[in-house]
């Protein structure tokens, strides 16, 4: 039906300029009309340039369809063809351009979809160039390196041997990569691979906090020894003990009993004070150890939602008058006011405990001591609780020490208290990170 019709307007088109040039020519041959003359020609050249437009229209159409399909130019509409008898070709056009349309916004969603993924996935993913310059690719990124890397010589900041490493990274070889931070230093399991974008290379990185993942191993291995180490010396200390005991309460009935000569009293008596000793001995050890097997019982959490504020309360009732005794001031700060913690109550409070008396014997000999006991949720979402006070601090070097079992800096410690608080922790989900006071001091924070 288009070919028809274009056949129909090429055909009235010819006629209508034949005509015209037989009148010219009968008119210019035949009269003197001079003027009509003129007006037939400019008529003749006029109906011939239509006739030539006419023509070669579609093929204008045709080269602008093309250059739409070149320049992605979706809006462009081909419907004139069809007013011209070029109905098929316009609707061929007009389909054409749809699905242009169809498939620019479906990629435009599929590029959405993929930027709110990317940056809404927990592994922190990075991408170097070769002009050396770092780009954050995701939240988790701009959250790992505070927003500020533009570039390599910035991943000094994080340590030397951190910037080096991203540096060594081979595609295909995952690395243990360790980054320092303020608030603590970080194990990241990082992994790259090599792309090229327009002519140039790009290395994507992607950095995993296995901080976790190696805590419960190391407190896995730490436990295992424990346990056996405990299994044996209670099997040689009991005995030992009752023994002891036994063999002074002898002499206790010898000394009683034999005559009243002071050479063989005297010498009871250091036998007596020795076996006093000896028991006195292996009991403290036996507490020793059985302080040490609560770290081989598995911690089952019971989760339940609880105010922070009451959290606070209870746990000031229980130490105030241990704080009034040692002239310890301690702040308590919720922000916000409402917040609410999903923790197990029971394990909550003892973490809490031992972190509050690691701090007051931290006090010691501090004047105008403080403790301050916050809790608020960062950035990023998460609630953290955290203890502060103004002592001397923990060093740098023995802040991953003090979650080692048996390390201890105090004269009567046991070495169990952070390391049942990182446990307490992990069993949370949660992290333990020591870090300065602003002022002075020190701060250990759980991180839900």
């Amino acid at each position: 039906m288009a070919f028809s019709r274009f056949q129909t307007g090429v055909l009235l088109r010819m006629a209508a300029l034949c005509g015209s040039m037989a009148v010219l020519a009968w008119t210019a041959t035949q009269t003197h009309w001079y003027v009509t003359i003129v007006v037939l020609g400019v008529i003749v050249v006029f109906q011939a340039m239509f006739l030539l437009r006419y023509v070669t229209y579609t093929s204008h159409e045709i080269a602008r369809f093309l250059d739409t399909i070149a320049f992605d130019d979706a809006t462009a509409n081909f419907t004139s063809l069809a007013d011209a008898g070029f109905t098929e070709l316009a609707n061929a056009m007009n389909r054409v351009l749809e699905r242009l349309r169809m498939g620019r916004l479906e990629r435009e969603e599929q590029s959405h979809y993929f930027q709110s993924l990317i940056s809404h996935v927990p592994i922190t993913l990075i991408s170097v160039g070769d002009d050396a310059s770092v780009q954050l690719l995701n939240h988790a990124a701009r959250h790992l390196f505070d927003g500020t890397c533009n570039n390599v010589a910035q991943l000094s900041i994080f340590g030397e041997q951190f910037a080096s490493g991203i540096e060594q990274l081979t595609p295909g070889v995952t690395a243990i990569l360790r980054m320092n931070r303020s608030s603590g230093a970080l194990q990241l399991k990082a992994a790259a691979t090599d792309i090229r974008i327009n002519g140039k290379r790009q290395r994507l990185i992607s950095l995993q906090n296995i901080e976790s993942e190696l805590s419960a191993q190391e407190l896995a291995a730490w436990q295992s020894v424990i346990r056996v180490m405990t299994h044996e010396v209670m099997n040689s200390l009991t005995p030992i003990s009752s023994l002891a005991l036994t063999v002074q309460n002898l002499v206790a009935d010898v000394i009683a009993k034999s005559p009243n000569d002071e050479s063989d009293h005297a010498t009871f008596h250091d036998i007596q004070e020795a076996l006093e000793t000896l028991t006195r001995r292996s009991q403290g050890l036996l507490h020793f150890v059985q302080n040490h097997r609560r770290l081989t019982k598995p911690l089952l959490a019971k989760i339940e939602a609880v105010s922070a504020r009451r959290v606070f309360a209870r746990l000031l009732r229980l130490l105030a008058e241990e704080l009034k005794n040692r002239n310890i001031v301690l702040e308590t700060i919720v922000t916000p006011e409402t917040l609410e913690l999903s923790v197990d109550v029971e394990l909550l409070d003892q973490a809490l405990i031992n972190m509050m008396r690691n701090a007051v014997e931290a006090l010691k000999d501090t004047p105008q001591a403080r403790i301050t006991l916050t809790a608020f949720g960062d950035e990023a979402g998460r609630a953290v609780v955290a203890v502060a006070d103004n002592g001397p601090g923990i060093p740098i070097d023995q802040r991953e020490k003090v979650f080692i079992p048996f390390y201890t800096t105090k004269r009567q410690g046991s070495g169990v208290g952070m390391t049942l608080v990182r446990q307490i922790a992990m069993v949370h989900n949660a992290s333990v990170r020591i870090s300065e006071t602003p002022g002075g001091g020190a701060t250990i924070s759980l991180v839900f």
